[in-house]
């Protein structure tokens, strides 16, 4: 009876494969950024507080607010437009925006469905058409759409302003 030897290579599994190279790639990770200095530092203050200083000459000033430039109404364009039967109701809103002191370019009619009186404006300028409908007392404002101009603020009106 003759015995057969039944020797083989066994393969690792594709697991254990991944886990070899990640382990290696570590260590060359490791090895490669041995000694580099940190690219940020942290700074201590050395000056010692005097013993007549107050705690509150030791606190850290607070950080400067950036105020945002302060609205010029009458530099900004505004358009009135009339989404009602109301005759004549964007001239006379467009009035009380004027009063108020922004530049009024225009006052039509509207063609078209809008859920309620709206300040529509442009990204650039957001700021202002907020504050435009703070002015009137309109609580609605969005982003202008097509086919309104991006260079100024419209107003569309579903009824008279309160």
């Amino acid at each position: 009876m003759v015995r057969r030897d039944q020797r083989g290579v066994v393969l690792p599994s594709p697991v254990m494969m991944l886990s070899i190279v990640a382990v290696v790639m570590a260590g060359v990770a490791f090895f490669a950024t041995r000694g580099d200095e940190p690219a940020e530092r942290e700074i201590a203050n050395v000056a010692q507080p005097s013993a007549a200083a107050t705690p509150a000459a030791t606190a850290p000033a607070p950080a400067p607010t950036r105020t945002p430039k302060p609205i010029v109404r009458k530099k900004v364009m505004v358009e009135v437009f009339n989404n009602t039967a109301t005759k004549g109701l964007a001239a006379e809103v467009g009035d009380q925006v004027a009063h108020v002191g922004w530049q009024v370019v225009g006052a039509d009619n509207w063609y078209g469905s809008v859920p309620s009186t709206t300040v529509y404006y442009p990204a650039k300028l957001k700021r202002e058409g907020k504050q435009l409908a703070l002015d009137l007392g309109i609580k609605r404002t969005a982003k202008a759409i097509d086919p309104m101009k991006l260079d100024r603020l419209t107003i569309i009106l579903t009824g008279p302003l309160h």
